[in-house]
């Protein structure tokens, strides 16, 4: 059995950042489920919004939230509404915290996994066929320039008896190779025969922002 490793830890300090960026040790269990719940609200409230990261950092009584989004207009609302509903709903979390949301769009979904996967898994559960999403996927994928894309889905396909998973890819996609910028992400598609599952992997041209932002601090 070959022994996997999730492909956004293991480039964590090399073309990843850390998506929790807080230090407190006396009180790091409690933050850290507390981040666990904080990304569960969001990720429940905001479900149509294709939410592709939430990124945390903690200061002294506060605590900013940076959504990034592919539909930023529907984290919003209008007027700003869609803000001030979000964090009535994390306040009974954070409690006397302070909470800060900053919204940051996608600039192209079409090469981020967790939007792809989602976008993939919101059709399966429409009932489309899981082959003509998937083909979709890899067609703008293509238009975007991305160096190679890799999807697996498994689980009851089509609804047959028998669950199974089948693979498409395009491009390359070397995930042992640590410096390439492959971003990853999992989806699940809750259907009337079962959940089906969806990996991502994209294989992006150029460096990631960890990267570019670090050059810029050192220069």
């Amino acid at each position: 059995m070959g022994q996997k490793v999730n492909p956004i830890s293991f480039r964590i300090g090399v073309n990843r950042n850390w998506d929790s960026r807080w230090f407190d040790l006396k009180n790091y269990a409690t933050l850290l489920l507390e981040d666990h719940a904080l990304r569960e609200a969001i990720t429940m409230h905001l479900k149509k919004a294709y939410v592709s990261r939430i990124e945390i950092e903690r200061s002294s009584g506060e605590v900013k939230i940076i959504i990034k989004a592919a539909r930023p207009g529907m984290v919003i609302g209008r007027g700003g509404q869609g803000l001030e509903d979000l964090q009535k709903k994390l306040k009974p979390i954070t409690k006397d915290q302070k909470v800060h949301l900053d919204v940051v769009e996608v600039r192209s979904p079409e090469a981020d996994a967790a939007v792809v996967a989602q976008n993939i898994a919101d059709q399966i559960e429409r009932r489309f066929p899981f082959r003509r999403a998937i083909s979709g996927a890899l067609e703008a994928a293509k238009r975007a320039n991305v160096k190679g894309i890799k999807i697996l889905v498994a689980g009851r396909l089509n609804g047959a008896d028998i669950a199974r998973r089948e693979k498409f890819s395009h491009g390359s996609v070397p995930a042992h190779t640590i410096k390439s910028n492959i971003d990853y992400a999992l989806a699940e598609a809750q259907t009337t025969y079962g959940t089906i599952g969806i990996k991502v992997w994209i294989h992006k041209s150029g460096q990631s922002e960890f990267l570019n932002t670090e050059k810029d601090v050192t220069a």
